[in-house]
């Protein structure tokens, strides 16, 4: 992979930083308009659906997700990953200087401590695996490590909803922000399956013949939906310069870890497809 194309994919870390960043502040602005004319996010409303610069907010952030997608088509995660704390710099300094709230030292510290430690996770990460088809990260995900993650993860943000949201959701920051985080690693693993899939289709081997690419894509926008209702309640009733680092890092942990068992899981298949060719 030349140099030029491991420019491009930095250059669109970049700027997905920057423009999911910049969507907090926007999705934020809209978010406090909206309560000043109905229901607030945090106390379920969703008034915030009529307000214009939070639509600019999630489109923003859509924009961000696609360009941080592609930047991996042209660079590898090992550039890629780390430029994705930039987001909270931009957010934090964004939240300082339009929302007037200030972002003391601590803050500053939590922040850089963000950076280094995606830092230092990439550099020490496996080498990827890319499957050879969405069957067979079917077949990864329905294994019992997996299942059994997926299933803990579910229960306990339903048990998390039902009584424990109501109650402490607008008291304590990592009510809504562990919802988020833990449905956003399960939307992370279902993304990837689709962005498999996509791969595969464009070189010519169709993917989306089989059933579970569709239900791959099923999951992806019920967790992303759920994830991005709780995000809202969390930007509403919290300071911007609290949400940014802490989901960043509740989400890269839930994620590291549900991408773990699958990377594993990977592993192990691919340490018994090279015993079977040996035998």
């Amino acid at each position: 992979m030349g140099a030029s194309d491991n420019t491009k994919g930095l250059a669109l870390a970049v700027a997905s930083s920057a423009f999911i960043g910049a969507s907090f502040i926007l999705k934020k602005i809209g978010l406090m308009r909206a309560g000043k004319c109905g229901v607030r996010a945090g106390g379920g409303g969703y008034t915030y659906l009529l307000e214009p610069l939070w639509w600019a907010g999630l489109i923003t952030m859509l924009l961000g997700e696609v360009a941080n997608f592609v930047a991996y088509v042209f660079a590898p995660a090992v550039l890629v990953t780390p430029l994705g704390a930039l987001s909270i710099i931009v957010s934090s300094v964004l939240a300082h200087f339009v929302l007037k709230e200030r972002l003391n030292k601590l803050g500053v510290l939590g922040c850089i401590s963000c950076i280094v430690g995606s830092v230092v996770v990439v550099l020490h990460a496996p080498e990827e695996h890319m499957p050879d088809s969405v069957e067979e990260i079917w077949d990864l995900a329905t294994q019992p490590g997996f299942l059994a993650y997926a299933g803990t993860t579910l229960l306990l943000m339903a048990i998390v909803v039902v009584f424990i949201e109501p109650r402490y959701g607008q008291k304590n920051i990592l009510i809504y922000l562990g919802i988020c985080s833990s449905m956003g690693s399960l939307t992370v693993v279902s993304i990837k399956a689709v962005g498999v899939a996509i791969k595969l289709t464009l070189d010519g081997m169709n993917q989306l013949a089989y059933p579970h690419t569709w239900l791959f894509i099923l999951v992806a926008v019920i967790c992303g939906v759920s994830q991005l209702n709780y995000l809202n309640k969390a930007l509403d009733t919290f300071d911007l310069a609290m949400v940014s680092p802490v989901y960043y890092v509740m989400f890269t942990t839930l994620t590291i870890v549900a991408s773990s068992i699958i990377l594993q899981l990977i592993l192990l298949a691919v340490k018994c497809r090279t015993g079977l060719d040996k035998a």
